[in-house]
């Protein structure tokens, strides 16, 4: 036998043999290895982590992160995401999502993002806020999966434009964080499922696309003569968990935490059974993939 896989190296080295492909090797393996498209594969996924998880430098501070490399990455994930949530390879999807949400480019940008927009300055439940370079970076290394538990959400009341208050939920900024960091691995695939005429709460629409296509439904002779409006009473507060549960692609543990969390109203802490708070990051992509379907729907009656 040595000698004859001695010979049979040697034909291979001079090219003479052509290398099988290898089915299963005895009656005790548990594994076949049809072809090298699994290893491929498996390969392609340690190089997408290595590069979304990973800064050219390591930062260290706030304002040293490559942010153009950091957008790239994040970019590349979410069109992996989408080209598998299109081929419904849900399969990869997840595995695709924990890369983002775990990798340290997914992280900065979640904190950019809480750190940048209009709510920067209101605090939750914590009274905390994160406005200096050193409490980002503080924050960017405290995003962490393990161990998580958010807090109640700060009830507060805006008022709208015939005089009633419309009630928010406010996440602490680090909760706001967690949900921009997951909205980063949701939003590729609601983009993918929704349906194509929303326009509220979407990434580069806005209520003039909405009017665009208002036109050019409504500009020949033989289109519609009617716009049918409807207002759903109360809607982001009578979703039902159990539906978010089973519908939304997103990491169920965390997502239970965030619908459970209770909201705190007058230093009284109510529990939260149904619905999505108006406040968090990610509610308008819920309310989004509950709505998903409508559209359909009416063109079929």
């Amino acid at each position: 036998m040595p000698v004859c896989n001695g010979i049979g190296q040697g034909l291979r080295r001079m090219g003479k043999i052509t290398p099988r492909e290898s089915g299963q090797t005895s009656i005790r393996s548990y594994f076949t290895r049809d072809s090298d498209k699994p290893h491929e594969e498996k390969r392609q996924m340690t190089a997408v982590a290595t590069l979304a998880g990973a800064f050219s430098h390591t930062p260290l501070d706030w304002h040293s992160i490559a942010w153009k490399q950091v957008h790239r990455n994040v970019k590349r994930l979410q069109a992996r995401i989408v080209k598998a949530t299109q081929a419904k390879r849900w399969g990869k999807v997840h595995a695709l999502q924990h890369l983002l949400t775990h990798s340290l480019s997914g992280k900065a940008l979640a904190v950019r993002r809480v750190t940048e927009n209009r709510g920067k300055k209101t605090p939750g439940v914590d009274q905390h806020v994160w406005p200096t370079p050193e409490k980002k970076m503080q924050a960017l290394h405290a995003l962490r999966q393990h161990g998580y538990q958010p807090s109640p959400l700060k009830r507060v009341y805006i008022p709208k434009s015939h005089g009633r208050l419309r009630p928010l939920g406010l996440p602490t900024m680090h909760d706001r964080a967690m949900q921009m960091l997951y909205l980063l691995a949701l939003d590729p695939i609601a983009e993918t499922t929704v349906d194509k005429n929303s326009y509220g709460f979407r990434h580069n629409r806005s209520t003039a696309d909405a009017i665009a296509q208002c036109y050019n439904v409504f500009r020949l002779k033989q289109s519609a003569q009617y716009i049918l409006e409807g207002d759903i009473k109360s809607c982001f507060d009578g979703i039902s968990h159990e539906w978010f549960m089973a519908n939304v692609p997103v990491d169920k543990g965390i997502l239970k935490q965030w619908l459970k969390a209770g909201c705190i109203d007058k230093h009284i802490l109510y529990p939260t059974e149904v619905g999505t708070p108006q406040g968090g990051p990610i509610s308008p992509t819920l309310m989004h993939m509950t709505l998903a379907g409508m559209e359909t729907l009416l063109r079929e009656h």
